[in-house]
């Protein structure tokens, strides 16, 4: 855990860097559950355009199939030093149903364009946030829900 012995960053601090994360991070972790309560975690790449989460996997992997069988999802970003967790509702759409502007916003920040796969069925994932927390350590456990029920509080 981080160092416990600065003050706790407030929520107005939290949340700046939370987006700042989202604006320049490339990965996520995904978890995600079967209908039979199958769980399952993977990286993928993301966009995140300033309101929603951009995720693209194969439609007949198992987390393609989670997310659109499940329509929710808990991302969270890579260090466990500086949690962010990120639960959100899904959609989804196939490549030609999402705006080529969020597309080619896609490619150009991961480094890959899904309408270009090469073996498997693309589709996009549209996650719109319904509760963030995020904490650098124990201290700053109180406070880290951003936001609850899609409301930001910060």
């Amino acid at each position: 855990m981080a160092n416990t012995t600065s003050a706790p960053r407030t929520g107005a601090e939290r949340k700046r860097d939370l987006l700042a994360r989202l604006d320049t991070e490339h990965d996520v972790w995904v978890a995600s559950a079967g209908l039979d309560g199958t769980p399952c975690l993977v990286p993928l790449s993301l966009h995140w355009d300033g309101a929603v989460v951009w995720l693209s996997t194969r439609a007949d992997n198992p987390t393609g199939r989670n997310l659109r069988e499940n329509g929710v999802v808990r991302l969270s970003l890579a260090s466990t030093e500086a949690v962010v967790m990120v639960d959100g509702t899904v959609e989804t759409f196939s490549l030609e149903e999402a705006d080529t502007e969020t597309a080619d916003a896609f490619a150009a920040r991961c480094g890959w364009d899904p309408r270009k796969a090469r073996r498997g069925e693309y589709v996009w994932f549209r996650v719109t946030p319904t509760a963030v927390q995020a904490f650098q350590g124990r201290h700053e456990m109180p406070g880290r829900h951003l936001m609850t029920d899609g409301e930001w509080h910060v």
